[in-house]
């Protein structure tokens, strides 16, 4: 496609209009199978890779911010890794279903999504939101910020025309080609669903939209260095980690709590490997250039570590990785302690573990709720700290030796972590979801249920004996099979008192069972019969009941032997009545565990 051929969206009727343009395409597209989208899901994947270096070269000519070789790799990762995870789920019509429940589940597309795209990530955030939005049958539009625009922009015709050669309807996706404010919010206020990546304020507007939004919370990950940690590891990951992409990933580091037994083997391996420890009025100077009139100064973000330096006035040499702020305060007066969006790290002594939970409790609830939280320790011998960590970090992405930067994106030392350039931060960043956005965010899921009854059955007797005869073949059975020395009957005193009980009990001496007869059950028997004949069970301690009689005596004999068992049982909840056997809130004990129940009717 030529250039020209994109109409240019520079004010509000232009906005409507594209609108309108990719909303019909997105009806046409919302039509076609899984095979017609996985080809154009591959398409797209494939030409964004292919892309992925001039695309980096060109993010970082137009913003100033970051490394080429990052911003090549972040697009990388947002190509392939993303097509990777998602190139066998199914997004169209029927996802999942379960003949025997008569349960079908079909995936629909939600409609157009506007997405905001930031200018520390402006290339790939682009690629993976059109590429999960072709995966899903949605249609798009990207408000770019303003200072990277272009390479905004670049990004999203190399998807747009790869997946419109794949068979994709044109006009697919679409962009802002002069992004403000006003035009950012029409584009939020009509879309179907806002995919928002940037800064507290834009994320706050895509949530006050009134449609729906999937946006991400601030950063201020903390990393926590135990005294069990490999230093050398640990170290190392958090530079491999802040230095990427000049600090600019939301997850990376901004602070590191080192406990007291390792504080100087960590500083002198941060030292050694090119980090520089600001000193005195050096500490000062960098402190009053992190945040300008309270806000983090944009002239620092993704910014080389002697650039941010040499910005405050201090003199550190070229090749400096990250500049360390030694400091004690973890409130937000001290500058150290926010989110830096570059290669400057705060690093804190901690006396204890508790006393470094406690910080970095802290730091979280000041600048990073719900975002990631980071600790480095010996998993085979610390598993109580770790539980500890994971229990009291209020983060969606607790990440455990491992760069946060990488980690927390996902899929990058770690293998179910979803990959997704846009990190949900929960109720506690203000989000509405807390995991890594992908795929199943955009899609709206329907239930077909087909009418099913509720289940039929009954359960029989492990063994029924039937026919004259066969009381005394089935009571043998009590001392040659199952070996039981004490039998306690239950019945009514008529029955007690006409004999009916005899030819059980003869049959119980003759094998030497002992055995003691309960004959007050009455008609309808109550709660306390029930009782009094648990008591004396509990006295007797039977390995056996025997219930004789009617419905009365069987009944009772089986409260009595539920109590007798589990004493601590309430009768009035298994007494509780319920519409389905199935969803009965109350759950009978596991019965037989001291005494074997028989009924003869």
């Amino acid at each position: 496609m030529e250039a020209n051929k994109y109409e240019i969206v520079d004010g509000v009727e232009k906005l409507e209009a594209a609108i309108a343009r990719v909303r019909a395409a997105q009806n046409q597209f919302a039509t076609y199978t899984q095979e017609q989208v996985d080809k154009i899901f591959l398409a797209a994947a494939s030409a964004a890779n292919k892309q992925r270096i001039p695309l980096a070269k060109m993010a970082v000519e137009e913003t100033g911010m970051g490394v080429v070789e990052d911003k090549v790799i972040k697009n990388h990762y947002a190509a392939e890794y993303i097509y990777n995870a998602y190139k066998d789920t199914k997004t169209c019509g029927v996802i999942e279903e379960d003949k025997a429940y008569g349960i079908k589940k079909l995936a629909e597309p939600i409609g157009v999504v506007a997405a905001v795209i930031p200018t520390t990530n402006p290339t790939s955030t682009a690629i993976f939101k059109t590429l999960i939005s072709l995966k899903t049958r949605n249609g798009i539009i990207i408000s770019p910020h303003p200072r990277a625009k272009k390479s905004t922009i670049a990004a999203a015709k190399v998807v747009l025309e790869a997946a419109v050669a794949a068979g994709a309807p044109e006009g697919i996706i679409s962009w802002i080609d002069v992004p403000s404010l006003e035009m950012t919010n029409l584009l939020m206020k009509e879309a179907d669903i806002i995919l928002a990546t940037g800064g507290p304020g834009m994320v706050k507007a895509a949530y006050s939209s009134g449609k729906p939004a999937l946006g991400v919370g601030a950063g201020n990950t903390p990393a926590i260095i135990d005294d069990t940690a490999d230093v050398l590891l640990a170290v190392n990951s958090i530079i491999h980690s802040k230095t990427f992409d000049n600090g600019m990933i939301c997850a990376s580091e901004q602070s590191v709590i080192v406990l007291d037994r390792v504080y100087q083997a960590v500083k002198d391996e941060f030292a050694a490997r090119g980090c520089y420890f600001l000193k005195g009025e050096e500490l000062d100077k960098v402190r009053k250039t992190i945040l300008i009139n309270g806000a983090l100064n944009a002239k620092i973000v993704g910014q080389k570590a002697h650039t941010i330096a040499k910005l405050a006035g201090v003199d550190v040499p070229e090749g400096t990785k990250i500049l360390i702020g030694e400091v004690e305060s973890v409130e937000l007066s001290e500058e150290f302690a926010h989110e830096k969006l570059s290669p400057v790290l705060a690093m804190y002594h901690a006396k204890d573990i508790q006393d470094a939970f406690g910080k970095a409790e802290h730091l979280i609830a000041d600048g990073g709720y719900g975002h990631t939280s980071s600790i480095y320790l010996n998993v085979a011998t610390e598993q109580a700290k770790l539980d500890e960590f994971a229990e009291r970090m209020k983060t969606c992405r607790i990440l455990v030796n491992t760069p946060s930067s990488q980690g927390g994106i996902g899929d990058l030392y770690n293998f179910k972590l979803a990959p997704s350039l846009t990190l949900g931060c929960g109720s506690w960043g203000g989000n509405s979801v807390s995991e890594n956005v992908g795929v199943k965010h955009l899609i709206n899921i329907k239930t077909v249920a087909e009418r099913r009854e509720n289940m039929l059955w009954f359960r029989a007797p492990e063994k029924v004996y039937l026919k004259k005869g066969c009381l005394p073949v089935a009571l043998n059975e009590l001392k040659t099979v199952m070996g039981k020395k004490k039998a306690f009957i239950v019945t009514d005193s008529f029955l007690y008192h006409n004999g009916y009980t005899k030819p059980i009990t003869d049959k119980l001496d003759e094998m030497g069972i002992q055995h003691t007869t309960f004959f007050d059950v009455a008609p309808d028997p109550t709660l306390a019969c029930a009782k009094e004949g648990a008591a004396q069970m509990r006295a007797f301690e039977p390995d056996c009941i025997i219930a004789l009689g009617g419905g009365s005596a069987m009944d009772a004999g089986k409260i009595m032997w539920v109590l007798y068992e589990h004493p601590e049982a309430d009768f009035m909840d298994m007494a509780m009545r319920f519409v389905d056997i199935r969803k009965r809130v109350y759950t009978f004990p596991k019965m037989g565990e001291k005494a074997y129940f028989i009924a003869i009717p």
